[in-house]
């Protein structure tokens, strides 16, 4: 077998901005957009926001110069990496890979960011590092496989997110491979996050992802002053992929890395919940336009799911069918198809509808099944189908790929209207095109400080949080 920690830290070492592909260039930058706007507003709009503030504070997290996005006080860069990452995931609206069932940029974005401001590296610097986390956390992922990954409990995203944060940070800090294989090392003792959060709505999905976040710039911050990590993290006979899944492919973490980029496989979400809800959201909404068909006309709504579609929005069904707070809408399928069909739209005010009369409503009509064709699109697709029963006929709409898919990606266009949608709440229109035109052009300048700044209100923030 490859030496497989070893061949993924002299990669991550390695890489190098300009040497990437235009595209993978342009992608980075999208995706790092998306998550800032994420953490904006994750700042502010959540209930478990204040709680973590005010732990954050409690632990001796707020006494430093690190910025968080949305945020006008400043942190330890430990403290900036939980919350950051926290805040990335609160609001479940940051990028996904369906092959990995996780959402990579919530750790290592926020670990690179951390980092840089430690040692004031440049802009093209923290894009490559921001690459090398993705194809680091994503290629874990793959390899576990995430479904064996996710059928014994586990939360990829905060798992694999360890080793991704620590690679991003490892790169901001210039780490030679020896040194990134350290960081792996210690990364590993790290390594954490359940899905028991779904048993009653619990706020540790966001902790556990900040923590990754956290984990991994601590494992880079040791490995730097020369702290010893585990060897073959990853494919040893008691590392990562085989203690945490029961059939791994260890080789696949390193098939045509460098030339294929996982990275490009990387999707953004239009809407605030669950990634396996979106395509059933798309085809809702299609229906609705292309039929004028009205809630008082619906009798039934199937939901066509794939299998790890149904354990996160599917079933059980009458604990779908009834959500009791924000976590259980964006892991409603019931719910997210329901505000679709109700009121036209599914965004980040769909929750403040939880109670809303004609939502409450429609849900019990609301039944998710997995569907064998839409299992067969599964792991490629997040794929979705929606049979509406109505005027005495079934409406019925396949979406194969949903929108912001890497195969039905958003325009940049697309993408700023999602970040206004996100940021200018917190910061103001203006201030906010200038955080998003800054964090486009990252990779041209000096350093982060520029667009940290941008990214904290003028004035002391205004929504909840404080």
């Amino acid at each position: 077998m490859a030496a497989i920690t070893e061949t993924l830290a002299a990669y991550c070492a390695n890489l190098k901005f300009s040497d990437l592909p235009a595209e993978v260039q342009t992608r980075a930058r999208f995706l790092a957009l998306d998550l800032v706007g994420n953490m904006v507003r994750g700042r502010h709009d959540t209930e478990s926001t204040p709680v973590l503030l005010n732990a954050a504070r409690a632990l001796g997290l707020a006494a430093g110069s690190a910025a968080v996005f949305g945020d006008s006080a400043r942190y330890t860069p430990a403290g900036a990496a939980l919350l950051n990452g926290a805040f990335a995931h609160s609001l479940d609206f940051d990028d996904t890979h369906a092959a990995g069932t996780l959402h990579p940029g919530a750790p290592v974005i926020p670990a690179a960011i951390a980092a840089a401001e430690m040692v004031g590296a440049d802009g093209a610097t923290v894009m490559a590092a921001i690459v090398a986390g993705y194809e680091v956390t994503c290629r874990l992922a793959v390899a576990l496989p995430g479904g064996d990954h996710y059928d014994r409990g586990y939360h990829p995203t905060a798992t694999c997110g360890a080793f991704g944060a620590a690679a991003a940070a490892a790169r901001v800090f210039g780490l030679d491979a020896k040194g990134i294989e350290n960081a792996f090392g210690i990364a590993l003792s790290q390594a954490a996050g359940s899905l028991q959060f779904l048993a009653n709505g619990a706020w540790t999905k966001r902790f556990q992802v900040g923590w990754s976040a956290m984990n991994g710039l601590a494992a880079a911050v040791l490995a730097k002053e020369g702290f010893r990590g585990a060897s073959e993290a990853i494919e040893g006979k008691a590392g990562f992929l085989r203690a945490y899944a029961p059939n791994p492919v260890p080789e696949r973490v390193i098939q045509k890395l460098g030339t294929e980029f996982e990275l490009m496989e990387t999707a953004v979400k239009p809407y605030p919940s669950c990634r396996y809800g979106h395509a059933s959201v798309d085809a809702a909404l299609a229906l609705r336009a292309e039929h004028g068909i009205k809630a008082e006309e619906i009798e039934r709504v199937t939901m066509g799911l794939p299998n790890k579609g149904m354990l996160l929005v599917g079933a059980p069904l009458a604990r779908k069918q009834n959500p009791q707070n924000v976590v259980d809408g964006q892991f409603s399928g019931p719910f997210v198809v329901s505000a679709a069909l109700t009121k036209g739209h599914m965004g980040w005010d769909s929750y403040e509808h939880l109670n809303d009369n004609d939502i409450r409503a429609m849900m019990p009509k609301v039944i998710c099944e997995e569907d064998p064709e839409i299992q067969a699109e599964f792991p490629a697709y997040m794929s979705g189908k929606v049979t509406i029963r109505a005027r005495g006929q079934d409406f019925v709409k396949k979406v194969v790929i949903p929108k912001g898919e890497p195969a039905n990606f958003l325009t940049e266009a697309e993408l700023r209207a999602k970040f206004h949608g996100l940021a200018d709440a917190v910061l103001g229109h203006e201030r906010a095109a200038q955080l998003a035109d800054a964090v486009l052009n990252l990779d041209k300048s000096g350093d982060v400080n520029a667009m940290m700044r941008l990214g904290a209100p003028m004035m002391a923030a205004r929504l909840a949080g404080e």
